[in-house]
């Protein structure tokens, strides 16, 4: 029998269609053990949610899918409010064997769920597993691969890596929370997944498995947030800062954050040190454009966002 799988897909109500979309994707998956879908209402009515998902998990009556058991429930987040707490909260309420996350705006594609029980089945010993994705910026999909099948602590620490992305992660019940001192919720999932990978290598299926769609995060542009995330990090895992390459990528991340926000002594200062950690980082070099006027932040990340990569 395949193990139970419990999906926790956070939400604050304002984006009903993608989130409707979200939930069809996870109940529509052809994967023969029982699906449980808690949709966490953050900062908003869950009677509210409930009436937004109305009738979803008929629509996938009569497919493959709906020959196992299904269901969905909708409840508000009773932890710290934001990110984390909503996904702790759906967490504590599941008692599947697996757990996973999946945004309300993104899209969990045909296999996803199958491919991933079997790749953590493979390796018993490993508890976390995550796929790459597709990303979606406008009327564009850009597949962002990882090129390996096991992601290391190292390959985060050098890396983001953004396609061990959070509505890609599938791990065992029990195996992990959420941190929810991260602030505003930032970095919550690049935390989570270090965490994981510390513990046993991540297993990967590297074929784009999730749509992750850009435009619509409520953290797009909040500047003053990504610092504080940014800072949460360096403080919280030493190792970032250990490694040059990555030391030179959240140091760059700084620089462009700090000059988004018309802080060009600081925009210099993060760009130093990212250079002094790696010689000739874009980041800081693109931080320097902005601080000076040459270019704005949006049309850095449009331009960005178009090949499926940020900043």
């Amino acid at each position: 029998m395949r193990p139970s799988a419990g999906v926790v897909i956070p939400t604050r109500g304002d984006r009903p269609g993608p989130l409707r979309a979200a939930l069809t994707g996870v109940l529509a998956q052809e994967y023969a053990g029982r699906v449980e879908v808690v949709v966490v209402a953050d900062e908003v009515p869950a009677s509210l949610v409930a009436q937004q998902v109305s009738g979803v998990a008929g629509s996938v009556a009569g497919s493959a899918a709906a020959e196992a058991v299904r269901t969905v429930r909708v409840l508000g987040n009773r932890r710290a409010a934001g990110l984390p707490g909503a996904r702790n909260t759906g967490i504590s309420v599941l008692g599947t064997d697996l757990v996973a996350f999946c945004d309300d705006d993104d899209l969990w594609l045909p296999g996803k769920l199958s491919a991933q029980v079997t790749a953590l089945a493979e390796e018993p010993e490993a508890g976390f597993a995550s796929c790459a994705v597709e990303v979606e910026y406008g009327d564009r999909r850009v597949p962002r691969l990882a090129g390996t099948g096991r992601v290391t602590h190292r390959h985060l620490t050098r890396s983001r890596m953004m396609m061990v992305h959070s509505s890609t992660f599938l791990f065992r019940r029990g195996w992990t929370w959420v941190d929810e001192s991260a602030p505003a919720g930032q970095n919550e999932d690049w935390d989570l997944a270090l965490r994981a990978a510390w513990r046993h290598p991540i297993v990967h299926v590297d074929r784009p498995l999730v749509r992750v769609r850009w435009g619509s995060s409520h953290y797009v542009g909040r500047w003053a947030d990504r610092i504080a995330g940014l800072e949460w990090m360096l403080a919280r895992h030493p190792g970032l800062a250990a490694e040059p390459r990555g030391a030179a990528r959240v140091y760059g991340q700084l620089a462009f954050c700090h000059a988004a926000l018309g802080r060009r002594r600081e925009a210099a200062r993060w760009s130093l040190r990212a250079f002094s950690a790696r010689p000739g980082e874009p980041r800081a070099a693109v931080a320097l454009a902005v601080a000076g006027g040459l270019v704005s932040p949006r049309a850095v990340l449009h331009a960005l966002h178009l090949r499926g990569h940020g900043i």
